[in-house]
């Protein structure tokens, strides 16, 4: 029971959703094998002159396809996502749960993203700082939580992250695209790294920086090389073929 005495959700919540053209609206029970991922954006992100937040659409290397945001922040929490090796599909508003509250009125919510992990789980983010978030909200979190548990999905609120974490790949993101992808260059790359190396002096070893380097971030992107990204990316930084657990 939520603070607005909602009932137990997976009794009284529907699901809308749109997935190839066509609009569908289904009982929470029956949604677990949708894939969300795939599914075109439940509402349209609005767009008006004067407006405070920045809308945009995010072409994604792990979709292939663009991705919608609504602010910055939700920019910044859309390319962690996609820079997450975990995540192997992304969507923005990807569908809306709706309810009756015990007082009679209708609630709706449709969290920021659903992401498809490597495993098979299902992945809800809302991207809401803490002091942001009102008494309203907090109802809606808390229902979407309790929804994505009966689905077997996992649930969180997101705020702003690192600002170096997000610095750092916000510039590898640069860099995402396939066409960074030079098999030749890639290979002595992961030759010239596999002892650990500062990032200049391997990228020298292998060539002109110029045309190394967009090869070498691109590579740090895939997560086929490695680097601390807690700190400022630099000349010297140590880069490796063996992932040290990180964060990233």
């Amino acid at each position: 029971m939520t603070s607005d005495g909602v009932s137990p959700p997976v009794d009284v919540v529907e699901v809308g959703f749109a997935l190839d053209g066509e609009e569908h609206r289904l009982p929470l029970t029956e949604v677990w094998s949708v894939p969300f991922e795939t599914c075109s954006p439940a509402r349209s992100f609005p767009s008006y002159r004067g407006q405070r937040h920045f809308p945009g659409l995010w072409w994604s290397a792990t979709t292939g396809r663009h991705v919608g945001f609504e602010s910055w922040l939700e920019r910044d929490r859309l390319m962690l996502l996609d820079f997450d090796p975990d995540v192997v599909g992304i969507s923005s508003q990807p569908f809306w749960l709706l309810w009756t509250a015990d007082n009679g009125r209708t609630r709706s919510h449709a969290p920021d993203y659903f992401a498809r992990l490597a495993d098979g789980r299902g992945l809800v983010v809302d991207v809401r700082p803490p002091d942001r978030i009102k008494p309203s909200d907090a109802v809606a979190f808390d229902l979407t939580r309790c929804c994505c548990d009966a689905l077997g999905w996992d649930y969180t609120v997101l705020g702003a992250d690192d600002e170096v974490l997000v610095a750092n790949v916000r510039w590898l993101a640069g860099y995402r695209h396939p066409r960074h992808q030079v098999p030749e260059l890639a290979g002595q790359l992961r030759t010239v790294f596999a002892s650990g190396l500062g990032l200049h002096d391997g990228a020298e070893r292998v060539g002109d920086p110029i045309a190394v380097l967009p090869v070498l971030f691109h590579l740090l992107w895939q997560h086929e090389l490695h680097a601390s990204l807690s700190r400022p990316l630099h000349p010297d930084t140590l880069v490796t073929t063996v992932d040290a657990g990180v964060r990233a």
